[in-house]
Protein backbone atom coordinates (compact mmCIF):
# COMPACT_ATOMS: atom_id res chain seq x y z
CA UNK A 1 0.00 0.00 0.00
CA UNK A 2 1.17 3.51 -0.88
CA UNK A 3 0.33 7.15 -0.29
CA UNK A 4 1.06 9.76 -2.95
CA UNK A 5 1.04 13.53 -3.04
CA UNK A 6 -0.95 14.70 -6.05
CA UNK A 7 -0.34 17.74 -8.20
CA UNK A 8 -2.87 19.59 -6.08
CA UNK A 9 -0.77 18.99 -2.94
CA UNK A 10 -3.29 16.54 -1.42
CA UNK A 11 -2.27 13.16 -0.04
CA UNK A 12 -4.05 10.22 -1.70
CA UNK A 13 -4.12 6.70 -0.37
CA UNK A 14 -3.42 4.27 0.88
CA UNK A 15 -3.77 2.64 -2.53
CA UNK A 16 -2.51 -0.62 -3.97
CA UNK A 17 0.36 -0.94 -6.46
CA UNK A 18 -2.09 -1.69 -9.28
CA UNK A 19 -3.81 1.67 -8.73
CA UNK A 20 -0.40 3.41 -8.81
CA UNK A 21 0.38 1.71 -12.16
CA UNK A 22 -3.02 2.79 -13.48
CA UNK A 23 -2.37 6.41 -12.45
CA UNK A 24 1.05 6.28 -14.11
CA UNK A 25 -0.50 5.06 -17.39
CA UNK A 26 -3.13 7.79 -17.17
CA UNK A 27 -0.37 10.37 -16.75
CA UNK A 28 -1.61 11.40 -13.32
CA UNK A 29 1.72 10.41 -11.74
CA UNK A 30 5.20 11.07 -13.06
CA UNK A 31 8.55 9.72 -11.96
CA UNK A 32 9.05 12.72 -9.63
CA UNK A 33 5.74 12.33 -7.82
CA UNK A 34 6.24 11.95 -4.07
CA UNK A 35 5.24 8.55 -2.69
CA UNK A 36 5.31 6.95 0.75
CA UNK A 37 5.30 3.15 0.83
CA UNK A 38 3.76 1.50 3.89
CA UNK A 39 6.38 1.02 6.58
CA UNK A 40 8.75 3.59 5.09
CA UNK A 41 10.00 6.47 7.26
CA UNK A 42 10.53 9.00 4.43
CA UNK A 43 8.86 10.07 1.22
CA UNK A 44 10.59 9.23 -2.04
CA UNK A 45 9.84 9.51 -5.74
CA UNK A 46 7.70 6.99 -7.62
CA UNK A 47 10.39 6.56 -10.29
CA UNK A 48 12.97 5.54 -7.66
CA UNK A 49 10.96 2.55 -6.45
CA UNK A 50 11.99 -0.63 -8.29
CA UNK A 51 8.41 -1.86 -8.59
CA UNK A 52 7.43 1.25 -10.60
CA UNK A 53 10.67 2.27 -12.32
CA UNK A 54 9.85 0.15 -15.40
CA UNK A 55 6.52 1.91 -15.83
CA UNK A 56 8.15 5.14 -16.96
CA UNK A 57 9.56 5.77 -20.39
CA UNK A 58 13.35 5.80 -20.30
CA UNK A 59 13.54 7.88 -23.47
CA UNK A 60 13.15 11.62 -23.29
CA UNK A 61 10.13 13.12 -25.01
CA UNK A 62 10.50 13.84 -28.69
CA UNK A 63 10.92 17.53 -29.35
CA UNK A 64 10.20 18.61 -32.88
CA UNK A 65 12.24 21.57 -34.04
CA UNK A 66 10.36 24.71 -34.89
CA UNK A 67 10.92 26.56 -38.13
CA UNK A 68 13.05 29.19 -36.37
CA UNK A 69 15.21 26.53 -34.72
CA UNK A 70 15.66 24.65 -37.99
CA UNK A 71 16.86 27.76 -39.80
CA UNK A 72 20.64 28.06 -39.47
CA UNK A 73 21.93 31.29 -38.06
CA UNK A 74 24.66 32.88 -40.16
CA UNK A 75 27.08 35.27 -38.61
CA UNK A 76 27.47 38.56 -40.39
CA UNK A 77 30.81 38.74 -42.17
CA UNK A 78 33.30 41.43 -41.22
CA UNK A 79 33.82 44.20 -43.74
CA UNK A 80 37.26 43.73 -45.32
CA UNK A 81 38.04 47.44 -45.24
CA UNK A 82 37.19 47.50 -41.52
CA UNK A 83 39.69 44.74 -40.84
CA UNK A 84 42.34 46.46 -42.96
CA UNK A 85 41.67 49.83 -41.28
CA UNK A 86 41.94 48.28 -37.84
CA UNK A 87 45.19 46.49 -38.71
CA UNK A 88 46.74 49.63 -40.21
CA UNK A 89 45.59 51.69 -37.21
CA UNK A 90 47.27 49.34 -34.76
CA UNK A 91 50.45 49.21 -36.88
CA UNK A 92 50.51 53.02 -37.09
CA UNK A 93 50.59 53.18 -33.28
CA UNK A 94 53.30 50.52 -33.08
CA UNK A 95 55.52 52.35 -35.59
CA UNK A 96 54.60 55.86 -34.41
CA UNK A 97 57.94 56.43 -32.68
CA UNK A 98 60.27 55.35 -35.48
CA UNK A 99 58.62 56.71 -38.62
CA UNK A 100 55.61 58.65 -37.39
CA UNK A 101 53.35 55.73 -38.27
CA UNK A 102 53.63 56.54 -41.96
CA UNK A 103 52.14 55.06 -44.23
CA UNK A 104 50.01 52.97 -41.88
CA UNK A 105 48.20 55.96 -40.39
CA UNK A 106 47.11 57.27 -43.81
CA UNK A 107 46.07 53.82 -45.02
CA UNK A 108 44.21 53.20 -41.75
CA UNK A 109 42.29 56.46 -42.14
CA UNK A 110 41.34 55.69 -45.74
CA UNK A 111 40.34 52.06 -45.11
CA UNK A 112 38.37 52.90 -41.96
CA UNK A 113 36.43 55.72 -43.62
CA UNK A 114 35.58 53.50 -46.60
CA UNK A 115 34.47 50.71 -44.22
CA UNK A 116 32.23 53.01 -42.19
CA UNK A 117 30.65 54.37 -45.36
CA UNK A 118 30.03 50.85 -46.69
CA UNK A 119 28.64 49.50 -43.42
CA UNK A 120 26.32 52.46 -42.85
CA UNK A 121 25.13 52.44 -46.48
CA UNK A 122 23.98 48.81 -46.59
CA UNK A 123 20.50 47.55 -45.82
CA UNK A 124 21.88 44.22 -44.62
CA UNK A 125 24.60 45.37 -42.28
CA UNK A 126 28.02 43.79 -42.21
CA UNK A 127 29.92 43.40 -38.99
CA UNK A 128 33.04 45.44 -38.38
CA UNK A 129 31.73 48.86 -37.38
CA UNK A 130 33.73 48.70 -34.13
CA UNK A 131 36.86 47.59 -35.97
CA UNK A 132 36.56 50.45 -38.43
CA UNK A 133 35.99 53.00 -35.68
CA UNK A 134 38.95 51.71 -33.68
CA UNK A 135 41.14 51.80 -36.78
CA UNK A 136 40.03 55.37 -37.48
CA UNK A 137 40.83 56.52 -33.95
CA UNK A 138 44.21 54.76 -33.80
CA UNK A 139 45.21 56.12 -37.21
CA UNK A 140 44.14 59.65 -36.32
CA UNK A 141 46.04 59.53 -33.02
CA UNK A 142 49.13 58.27 -34.79
CA UNK A 143 48.88 60.95 -37.47
CA UNK A 144 48.38 63.74 -34.93
CA UNK A 145 51.16 62.36 -32.72
CA UNK A 146 53.53 62.13 -35.67
CA UNK A 147 52.74 65.68 -36.78
CA UNK A 148 53.09 66.99 -33.25
CA UNK A 149 56.40 65.22 -32.80
CA UNK A 150 57.66 66.60 -36.11
CA UNK A 151 56.66 70.15 -35.23
CA UNK A 152 58.28 69.78 -31.81
CA UNK A 153 61.54 68.68 -33.45
CA UNK A 154 61.52 71.67 -35.81
CA UNK A 155 60.94 74.12 -32.99
CA UNK A 156 63.56 72.63 -30.68
CA UNK A 157 66.30 72.24 -33.31
CA UNK A 158 68.95 74.95 -32.76
CA UNK A 159 69.39 77.41 -35.57
CA UNK A 160 72.79 76.77 -37.13
CA UNK A 161 72.82 80.12 -38.85
CA UNK A 162 73.51 82.82 -36.31
CA UNK A 163 74.20 86.50 -36.52
CA UNK A 164 77.83 86.03 -35.50
CA UNK A 165 78.66 83.88 -38.45
CA UNK A 166 76.24 85.49 -40.81
CA UNK A 167 76.84 87.65 -43.86
CA UNK A 168 78.23 90.55 -41.86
Amino acid sequence: MYKVIGNDGQIYGPVAADKIREWIKQGRLESRTAILPDGAAEWTFVGLLPEFAGEFSTQPPLITPTKAAATPVHARPNNGFATAGFTCGILSLVFCCCCGGFPFNLLGLVFSIIALAQINGQTEKQAGWGLALTGLICSALSLLGGLGFGILQLVSTPNHVSWHYGAF
